[in-house]
């Protein structure tokens, strides 16, 4: 008799917002993948706050498909024990953990849709590479923009804030970031990079 594993666990997607837990770390462009997930869990109108996998999680029906909104508490550096624990726990593949991070090349509000890859000195996605094995899982990056000079300590920079015109930039461009998920979940991350990596 065969299940189909997705069908048993529920869960065929993880779509995973990076982040820091904690009050003072809410509105840095680190928690850009965080406030993606908030953003969405409010326009779908269900809380992310059921304890899982050492992550708040929700699941949602997203894009026609079921998948698992996590925002994992163990600090960006260990995202992936969060990651990882739950891809085993669901038995997802790499291919569909959706990862939402902040990046810092990227100009601020500016996504980019991206099918795999290293990852680009982020913590956060390094450490989910490790606890995945692979670097070939789809991601939103959404630009938080480049420290305004070369001694700028880069997490004084990540654990910043934005302030004026960012601030609207960003929001907007996190609302996008969610839309961006849907479209990778429902059609994959070919027609997501199209449509959003203007």
């Amino acid at each position: 008799m065969f299940f189909n594993k997705n069908r048993t666990s529920g869960v065929e997607w993880l779509l995973v917002g990076l982040g820091n837990p904690g009050d003072k770390y809410e509105g840095t462009r680190h928690n850009v993948g965080f406030a993606a997930i908030d953003q969405l869990a409010e326009e779908l109108n269900v809380p992310v706050q059921k304890l899982k996998h050492r992550a708040l999680t929700q699941s949602v029906e997203l894009g026609g498909a079921r998948v698992l909104l996590m925002k994992p508490i163990t600090y960006m550096n260990l995202s992936g024990e969060a990651v990882g624990e739950a891809a085993r726990f669901y038995k997802v593949p790499a291919d569909h953990v959706l990862v939402i991070s902040d990046d810092v090349s990227l100009p601020v509000g500016k996504l980019r849709v991206r099918r795999g890859g290293s990852a680009g000195g982020h913590n956060g996605l390094k450490s989910i590479i490790q606890h995945l094995g692979t670097d070939q899982f789809p991601r939103v990056k959404i630009g938080v923009g480049q420290k305004p000079h070369p001694d700028y300590d880069m997490a004084d920079w990540v654990l910043g804030k934005f302030a004026g015109e960012d601030l609207k930039t960003i929001s907007q461009a996190i609302e996008r970031a969610g839309k961006a998920a849907e479209c990778c979940i429902a059609h994959g991350p070919d027609q997501a990079m199209n449509r959003f990596n203007g």
